[in-house]
């Protein structure tokens, strides 16, 4: 017999590349997302955009969901229904206000949570670095009568979500393997959302190309990036997370010129250095943490 240890046939990323990947993905999805709201409608791409990924979870983790504990249970439930109701309200503000707005004011949740948790100095300066580039990308010039209250509040509610999010999801992430917890979080945002979805008229306008465009939309911006933040999450501090991930407006930024071939001015060009800093500064100081063994 061999004394060899044996091979571990789970794969994962390190903490730091894995959220880095999952900002990509989001952010690819969400301006082929932004595509679809004329045919499906806010609600109706949320919904398919969490059900296509819950599906595809599920396929792929197969969680024993009549096996889960009461713990279990207690962590995964309120993590999916806020996790369904971050989607759909980030995707109702883009509805009514300019993306770039949309994602600065989400951004006061995560940037809040990062504050909060804050034990060092140099913490606190990405945030404040990272604050100063959302600052200078937002749409001021577009004048106080130019944006919705509606889409502001809801683009806020969001980024309320998000802090409660990243929370949650270190605290299930504790009691259930990673693919297990997302596939099952995903189930109950879909419950939380696909009535929206309906009631808005998707089963009316959904057709084939526009199911096989939802299943993209699905795949970069549900399963993929969630999996990936979820495998960093067992690692990473809620306030590390929540620093890195202030990324997500310098990615959305090179997205909407990559793909919908928007032009950045000086000062976003110069948003986006400030916030990148920020999340390459947090990278660089991040403590070094033990990964949690899975049983």
């Amino acid at each position: 017999m061999s004394d060899a240890p044996p091979v571990r046939s789970s794969w994962t990323l390190p903490p730091i590349p894995a959220v880095l990947l999952a900002v990509v993905s989001v952010q690819g999805g969400a301006a082929f997302a932004k595509e679809l709201f004329p045919r499906l409608g806010q609600a109706g791409t949320a919904g398919m955009r969490i059900g296509l990924s819950a599906l595809l979870l599920f396929a792929v983790f197969r969680p024993p969901l009549a096996r889960f504990t009461r713990v279990q249970w207690r962590a995964v439930i309120p993590y999916g229904v806020v996790l369904g109701a971050m989607n759909l309200s980030f995707y109702l503000a883009l509805g009514r206000i300019p993306l770039g707005l949309a994602v600065t004011l989400e951004f006061v949740g995560p940037l809040a949570l990062a504050v909060s948790g804050s034990r060092r100095a140099s913490d606190f300066l990405w945030v404040v670095l990272a604050a100063a580039g959302i600052v200078l990308i937002t749409p001021w010039r577009g004048g106080v009568g130019a944006i919705d209250p509606l889409g502001v509040l809801m683009a806020l509610f969001a980024g309320a979500c998000w802090a409660a999010y990243i929370v949650l999801g270190g605290r299930v992430s504790k009691v259930l393997p990673g693919g297990q917890s997302v596939a099952t979080g995903m189930l109950f945002a879909s419950l939380a959302v696909l009535p929206f979805s309906f009631a808005e008229g998707l089963a009316e306008r959904l057709t084939p190309s526009l199911l096989a465009a939802a299943l993209a939309v699905a795949l970069l911006s549900g399963a993929v990036p969630f999996t990936l933040e979820m495998m960093a999450l067992r690692v990473l501090s809620s306030r590390t997370f929540g620093i890195l991930m202030s990324l997500e407006p310098a990615v959305a930024a090179l997205s909407g010129l990559v793909f919908l071939h928007e032009q950045l001015t000086g000062m976003q060009w110069l948003a986006l250095g400030f916030v990148s800093a920020a999340s390459a500064g947090a990278a660089l100081t991040a403590r070094r943490v033990p990964p949690l063994v899975e049983a």
